[in-house]
């Protein structure tokens, strides 16, 4: 009797969880692996064209999961409040259960064993893949198994000819427009090449605040005062001084003598980000 066996890949559009579907797809061509997006509907334009030119490298379509419903069905669920790093309802409604509804109705409850191979890095001890409660999902982690660190991952996309995704030139931590772990410089980012998307931003968190939610956007203003020039200007500021120390603490590695530009982790730090969305 042959084994029933699915091997799925979550893609965010950002560059870990595209370096790891590079690296599988070469080496382990012999996995039948099942590409997939699960599209929020509030992602930023870039992300749909990385994923494009992905789907052309793999040769492969990449399953787009509907989550049914869009973020502001949500956000008015959880009555106008915004999603925080205390309530991550984003991730929960938007990535996971779409994804779990996925895997249980076409493959475990079809007697399949599923296989999700998931962009957890090597130097990255603090993080552990989704702890699901179906005995069928089994989480691999190939890039830490196989001793791939970020510099590895940045190998991986540079030897592919595809690059980083192009909003890392502004943003690293996530391709979803409204993501409440953005740094300033990144909502300042946003106004300047999204400003339709951060007058949004600036509405539902509006209509949050007056609904009693205690969370804006970023921690300590509301976009109304981020956005002001002298506070832009600041931001601006702080940034600069920042990349410079980030840049004067880098250790030179002799194997790796081509860093490449310092980017928004080695600035502000890693943080516990949600997997779904910034890998």
């Amino acid at each position: 009797m042959v084994d029933k066996v699915k091997h799925v890949l979550g893609l965010s559009g950002g560059k870990d969880s595209s370096a790891l579907a590079i690296y599988m797809s070469q080496a382990h061509p012999e996995l039948d692996i099942e590409y997939f997006f699960t599209d929020t509907g509030e992602e930023l334009d870039e992300v749909y064209e990385y994923l494009a030119m992905l789907e052309g490298f793999l040769g492969k379509k990449i399953r787009y999961l509907d989550p049914g419903r869009d973020f502001k069905f949500y956000l008015a669920q959880y009555n106008q409040f915004l999603p925080s790093a205390q309530t991550r309802w984003c991730t929960k409604d938007l990535k996971i259960k779409p994804f779990e509804k996925w895997v249980k109705s076409e493959f475990t409850e079809q007697g399949y064993t599923v296989y999700s191979y998931v962009a957890i890095r090597a130097d990255e001890d603090f993080r552990q893949g989704l702890n699901s409660k179906n005995g069928n999902l089994i989480t691999k982690l190939p890039f830490k198994d196989d001793g791939i660190d970020k510099a590895g991952v940045f190998e991986i996309l540079e030897n592919s000819g595809l690059g980083l995704p192009s909003y890392y030139d502004w943003r690293s931590r996530s391709g979803c427009t409204f993501c409440f772990f953005q740094q300033k410089i990144e909502w300042v980012g946003l106004k300047e090449r999204y400003p339709e998307a951060f007058e949004r931003a600036k509405q539902m968190e509006k209509t949050s605040l007056d609904h009693g939610s205690p969370f804006s956007w970023s921690e300590g203003e509301t976009l109304l005062e981020l956005e002001k020039p002298e506070r832009i200007a600041q931001i601006r500021a702080d940034h600069e001084k920042r990349v410079e120390r980030a840049k004067a603490k880098r250790k030179v590695d002799p194997l790796r003598p081509e860093q490449g530009a310092v980017d928004l982790d080695e600035i502000y730090g890693q943080q516990k980000v949600c997997l779904a969305c910034h890998k």
